[in-house]
């Protein structure tokens, strides 16, 4: 995702109040009853991870959680591409979020943010990532406590210091700005009649306060008010529709946990299209009133690609799906959790083919098990989520739209050890550069890994590779997982010792000789035109530039 990001402040007020605080309070004794059996076993697997994020800096973040007189400072997981993302010391069960628009998206809007967690050490201070925004105040378990900004983070210091292993309830009332952070991107998006969300990946904290950090996932209810002639949809399923005064409440809860770069919210003069996928399962999709008959014969096709995608991974492993169409230019696509943003123009354009259209909204879909569901452990494991999403858009393309996957592999290989060499190798990509907009989303983690699953399915067998997919995803659901839970796998899954094949293929600098295709090369000059053309979905993809392709 182009969305580089760089320092923003923001501002300590005590103008306007806020809409009501509505978030239940955590029982005192155990987690939220939204927390079942199977979050509880993921919640252990993610301390585990973060855990071994923080490998290296233990007395440090002692340090910096204990010493309550030392100046507050921005803390971090030490994310080896974005180390001041997230937080330590607690583990987030639930946020609710409260947002009230104007009906002006250049205007700030109101809103409330209250975060359920556990403490998973002793704090006498609270951090949060939260920029470009106005902090109105702060309660911790309904007690007023002080608050102040290092960095990109809301430093909280509750009244009383918070035992290691007890739930909080943490309340800011703050304002959230929809426009553009100076030298920054992502967060809210503008649209031509509203707002709606770009998170991915270090943008959350522009929009609510949060643990801005894959590796801590957690259940969602949103609450959006605004003027009555706006429809409002996010993540999950709603839960109510509250009308009065001219304006309405939507209210949305998730039924998975899920990660703060996947949250969305739509506000616009939109229209709902409700139908029905494979077993029953609610498709809703969010499109622009003025084009509603014009995107039916896409919307349409929604049910049967997720039947394609249960057939080649299993069923879908969420509440609901559905498309949300923005009337705004991104450049990208984006797979929030349950409502996958598109451009609408990229369903208007005459120039974009069919099986090209499809095959991007495969992609996306595709995220809904590979990045959502299975989140990334760290953001060095964003090839696990780019890499299949093209695999199987890829592979669609293929059967769908005759546009054979070996040509787009092969092309792919050519350029393979130029996109090592400008971004690295695909599980250990080079940090985002300040201002550069395509981030770390550059071809390697995108075609670049897609060519490692094809090499590992050469390598393995076709039947041994489906069996993988499948195990993946089903023993990941709702949960975080990362690049050595992956190759360990594939190595238990075949029967195979793949350790000299994953190292060389995910982190050497060259890429190694095809299996099966012993003639196909590495070439040192750009893309021909003819490589472009098999390449070609890669220049829009979910997020890729143009850039992207040499």
């Amino acid at each position: 995702m182009p969305l580089t990001l760089r320092a923003s402040r923001f501002r300590r007020s005590s103008a306007a109040a806020s809409p009501p605080d509505t978030a239940p309070a955590p029982a005192a004794d155990g987690p939220p009853r939204a927390r079942d059996a199977r979050r509880g076993r993921t919640a252990a697997r993610r301390r585990r991870a973060r855990a071994a994020l923080l490998a290296g800096t233990a007395s440090a973040v002692s340090f910096a959680l204990l010493a309550a007189s030392a100046p507050a400072a921005p803390l971090g997981l030490g994310d080896r591409l974005f180390p001041y993302l997230g937080n330590p010391g607690y583990d987030v069960a639930a946020y609710d979020l409260a947002f009230t628009y104007s009906g002006d998206n250049s205007e700030p809007l109101q809103a409330v943010t209250t975060i359920a967690a556990r403490t998973t050490a002793s704090l006498d201070r609270v951090n949060l990532d939260f920029t470009h925004g106005t902090v109105r105040s702060v309660e911790v378990d309904g007690r007023p406590a002080d608050f102040t900004e290092a960095g990109d983070d809301l430093v909280v210091t509750p009244e009383r210091p918070l035992p290691r292993g007890s739930w909080t309830r943490i309340t800011v009332r703050h304002t959230s700005d929809p426009t553009p952070a100076p030298d920054r991107d992502g967060g809210w998006v503008r649209t031509s009649d509203g707002l709606a969300m770009a998170n991915q990946a270090d943008a959350a904290h522009l929009v609510f306060p949060c643990n801005d950090h894959p590796s801590d996932k957690a259940m969602f209810t949103i609450r959006i008010t605004a003027p009555d002639d706006y429809t409002a949809v996010a993540n999950g399923l709603p839960t109510g529709v509250d009308r009065g005064d001219g304006s309405t409440t939507w209210t949305y809860r998730t039924q998975h946990p899920m990660a703060t770069e996947l949250a969305q919210v739509s506000i616009g003069h939109s229209t709902v299209v409700h139908r029905e996928g494979p077993r029953g399962l609610p498709v809703r999709d969010v499109v622009p009133t003025r084009y509603r008959d014009a995107l039916e014969p896409w919307l349409k096709k929604t049910p049967d690609q997720i039947a394609w995608m249960e057939g080649k991974v299993g069923a879908y492993p969420f509440e609901t799906y559905g498309l949300l169409l923005a009337d705004a230019s991104t450049g990208y696509e984006l797979e929030t959790q349950t409502l996958s943003l598109f451009e609408r123009e990229v369903f208007t354009n005459p120039a974009y083919p069919a099986w090209y259209v499809e095959s991007i909204m495969v992609h996306e879909l595709s995220h809904q098990w590979f990045g959502d569901s299975v989140s990334p452990r760290t953001w060095s494991d964003l090839w696990l989520n780019e890499g299949h999403a093209t695999w199987y858009e890829s592979l669609y393309a293929q059967e769908k739209g005759d546009r054979p996957m070996e040509a787009r592999m092969k092309a792919a290989y050519g350029a393979s050890d130029r996109w090592r060499a400008s971004g690295g190798p695909p599980a250990a990509p080079k940090p985002p550069k300040p201002g550069q907009k395509i981030g770390i989303f550059r071809a390697n983690v995108y075609d670049g890994a897609a060519l490692v699953l094809y090499a590992l399915r050469q390598e393995i067998g076709e039947r041994a590779f489906e069996q993988l997919e499948r195990a993946w995803v089903q023993r990941n659901q709702d949960a975080t997982a990362g690049t050595a839970d992956f190759t360990a796998l594939a190595a238990r899954v075949s029967g195979r010792d793949l350790d000299g094949f994953f190292r060389g293929w995910l982190y050497g600098d060259k890429t190694p000789p095809m299996p099966g295709h012993p003639d196909w090369k590495a070439t040192a000059q750009a893309a021909s035109d003819e490589q472009k053309a098999a390449a070609e979905p890669m220049v829009h993809g979910d997020r890729k530039a143009a850039a992207s392709v040499e």
